[in-house]
């Protein structure tokens, strides 16, 4: 199989929050300040900052915080990490505690922002110059409307990136050319003719997790493939009129239901969470997997050059992904030391850190892969994903409560206890209730 590999640009990934002192829950976005007048100066006197994180960007925000240490002498940063299942529960009843954290990972803008628990970040944009450092549409995944919950363009900021995921299409080569597969699919049915080969051979033709909600990565991949990128990101947005009900999340809901029918996944999928699924393919369980860059470094460790990755087969590249985001809380009696390591997120050590964790890089010179390896590939997708202008936010993420709808309702679709058209509709109703359409 020719080389022609793809890594997750946003990952899956994840985001920080910032705390707002003084505001009760339930206050409009944007409405609260931080404790001290905005200073990208923080003295002599010693600082101590909390940060949470989950595992999957753990290695990579542990290292920044060791680089930052050595710049800022004065600020220590204390790590803390959670899975990331409790941690997207608990990560807001954290920042409305009297024991917030200064700096979290925020995953989703959710009911965070709505409830006032993190910092507007646009006098610290203007104060460090971000505007200028990020291309517009990689901040504008962490602008909130005055809503709490429309994101896009002309919102206040929430979150600054610290690397970037994407989700895409992982192969086992060395199977690939064993089933006589020489090139890696550039259509679904092309993809699907694949999977045919690997079940008529007796492998297991796609590797899958589902015990929370991955499999929704299947749903959106073919949807925005065949409905394009912009049509899919209005939707992730909460653009008005925008409606789950598209050809192309019809054509991946029913492509999922009877992948699961004929086989194709595992029995076992809705028993099965993400990590277990990684630790199935490098075993040689699954000619493909749909997973995003946090895991490239498990992946390329446990296939080595037999790892693949590619941009899921479509007329365009196109991928699923975001930023690792920090988020300053809104108690936090420290946001400019808070601001100065959210800014340092951008610097090329921490930059170093990311690309070393499997992540795009925020300044892209440190994108440096060996050549031969599933980075590599990972690099090379996301060029063609950036040029097709084709990374699309996470559906997971598009209200408070999608991802433990569409955990639930993928898991009863793949079990053939619901249909198609059910799982379009729970699927829209979740985001009518928070956007207020119908």
């Amino acid at each position: 199989m020719q080389r022609s590999k793809l890594a997750f640009t946003t990952a899956a990934t994840m985001a920080t929050v910032v705390l707002l002192a003084g505001c009760a829950p339930g206050g409009s976005a944007g409405s609260t300040a931080p404790r001290e007048a905005v200073s990208t100066e923080l003295g002599s006197d010693s600082i101590t900052l909390s940060l949470v994180s989950t595992p999957e960007s753990g290695a990579s925000t542990k290292a920044t915080i060791a680089a930052f240490e050595e710049a800022y002498p004065n600020v220590t940063v204390d790590y803390e990490q959670t899975n990331y299942e409790d941690y997207n529960k608990s990560v807001n009843l954290a920042l409305n505690s009297d024991e917030s954290p200064d700096i979290v990972l925020l995953n989703s803008v959710a009911n965070t922002v709505k409830n006032d628990l993190v910092l507007d970040l646009n006098p610290y944009a203007e104060a460090y110059g971000w505007n200028d450092v990020y291309p517009s549409n990689q901040l504008d995944q962490w602008r909130v409307a005055e809503d709490g919950s429309t994101l896009g363009p002309g919102g206040a900021l929430y979150a600054a990136p610290a690397g970037f995921s994407t989700v895409g299409l992982y192969y086992n080569e060395r199977m690939a050319a064993d089933l006589g597969i020489t090139a890696a699919p550039a259509t679904l049915d092309e993809f699907e003719a694949d999977l045919a080969i690997a079940q008529a051979a007796g492998e297991l033709p796609l590797q899958l997790g589902n015990s929370q909600g991955h499999s929704s990565f299947v749903v959106q991949l073919v949807g925005q493939s065949i409905d394009g990128a912009a049509e899919a990101a209005d939707w992730v947005f909460g653009a008005t009129d925008s409606t789950f009900d598209t050809t192309g999340n019809v054509t991946g809901a029913t492509k999922l239901a009877d992948w699961a029918t004929k086989g194709y996944i595992p029995k076992d999928a809705n028993g099965i969470d993400l990590q277990g699924a990684v630790a199935n393919f490098v075993t040689g369980e699954g000619l493909f997997f749909v997973d995003g860059n946090w895991d490239a470094t498990a992946i390329g460790d446990g296939l080595g050059v037999d790892a693949g990755f590619v941009a899921f087969p479509g007329a365009k590249a196109t991928a699923i992904g975001t930023s690792v985001a920090y988020a300053i809380s809104s108690r936090s009696e420290h946001p400019n030391a808070a601001a100065a390591f959210l800014d340092f997120l951008n610097s090329p050590d921490a930059s170093e850190q990311q690309f070393a964790s499997g992540f795009m890089p925020v300044d892209p010179a440190a994108a440096t892969p060996e050549a031969g390896t599933v980075m590599a590939d990972i690099v090379s997708a996301w060029g063609k994903v950036v040029a097709d202008n084709g990374l699309v936010g996470f559906n997971n993420n598009a209200t408070a409560t999608m991802n433990d709808t569409l955990t639930a309702a993928t898991q009863e679709l793949i079990a053939s206890k619901i249909t198609v058209d059910e799982f379009i509709t729970q699927i829209q109703d979740d985001w009518s209730a928070t956007h207020g359409q119908s």
